[in-house]
């Protein structure tokens, strides 16, 4: 057993159906992040799983090829102990076995394959980390790729988590084929996103007093373009307010234009062009399903959720 009373030094990697990211942090005794090294990069690796329920050789590649980048960037910190998590995409693939013996071969990982409810107690512990002062009661948001968890987390009750199948990349593929997507194509995908949403939220009780609280790349720049912010800035995101109207109004923005013409639009990073119009839908139809006026976005989630899990068990 290691020391429980010293700072540790953890890597943690989460394989998304559309970003896969990195954290290399410390750890002091009572759970704080000091970030060392962090990487995130839009891969795509559930491209066509939703059809196929496959994940292609090519997008294999893609984060195998990462991956191995990543084992000489861990190797080099000279971890205590590293997590790797599998998601959406890695659920639902026929072959994921294939994939997960890639990695294991190619990049030296062994990648725990977490449910969706696994998915959401550790994104919880990432953004209970990260939250204001004053914040007790939270239902938290994370809009992935392929799927979405609701969590209600209140003190003393066990929290309720809900995973839909609805994801930016899932919606992209199933409903919103024209580009720009068609007032057709729209209207099925907002029916789906209530229908999913009414039904996630049914046995949660009193959600309505908690603080509604969204994470993950959807939301993060959903806030940046709300503040025209010409580089991704944490400290101006974590804990910004996304207001209702800003979100319908670059909703407007993005689903008025091509693919390609949103490229350059203030905040909006390179490589979420398709998927930036479906991930507005989404947040717009929930929160006018749940009778939401504003977000408290957070920029930590899963991949710190994932280190504080490993620093518990490693202590």
């Amino acid at each position: 057993m290691s020391n429980p009373l010293r700072t540790v030094r953890l890597a943690g990697v989460d394989i998304g159906t559309l970003t896969c990211r990195l954290l290399i942090a410390d750890i002091s005794v009572d759970g704080r992040l000091t970030e060392l090294r962090s990487d995130r990069r839009i891969l795509r690796l559930g491209e066509g799983v939703d059809q196929t329920k496959q994940l292609s050789v090519a997008a294999m590649d893609r984060v195998v090829q990462c991956l191995k980048e990543w084992r000489e960037l861990i190797d080099a910190a000279l971890v205590d102990a590293t997590a790797v998590v599998a998601t959406s995409a890695v659920r639902d693939a026929g072959n994921r076995n294939e994939f997960l013996d890639r990695v294991k071969r190619e990049a030296g990982f062994e990648v725990e394959l977490i449910s969706g409810e696994e998915e959401a107690r550790r994104t919880m512990l990432g953004i209970r980390s990260g939250l204001p002062a004053g914040v007790i009661d939270v239902l938290a948001l994370d809009i992935g790729g392929g799927s979405t968890e609701f969590m209600l987390d209140q003190p003393g009750q066990t929290p309720i988590v809900k995973s839909i199948d609805i994801g930016v990349v899932r919606l992209c593929e199933r409903l919103l084929r024209h580009d720009p997507p068609t007032d057709d194509e729209i209207r099925q995908a907002r029916e789906w996103i209530t229908k999913e949403t009414r039904a996630a939220v049914a046995g949660m009780g009193n959600y309505q007093i908690a603080t509604f609280v969204g994470t993950a790349g959807t939301i993060t720049s959903l806030a940046a373009m709300a503040q025209k912010l010409s580089t991704y800035e944490p400290a101006r995101i974590h804990n910004y307010q996304l207001q209702l109207s800003a979100i319908q109004e670059l909703e407007q923005t993005l689903l008025s234009r091509k693919k390609s013409d949103r490229t350059g639009l203030p905040g909006l990073e390179k490589g979420r062009e398709e998927v930036i119009a479906a991930g507005a839908i989404i947040i717009r139809t929930i929160m006018e399903a749940l009778g939401m006026s504003s977000v408290l976005v957070s920029d930590l989630g899963l991949r710190e959720g994932v280190l504080i899990d490993l620093a518990m068990r490693t202590r």
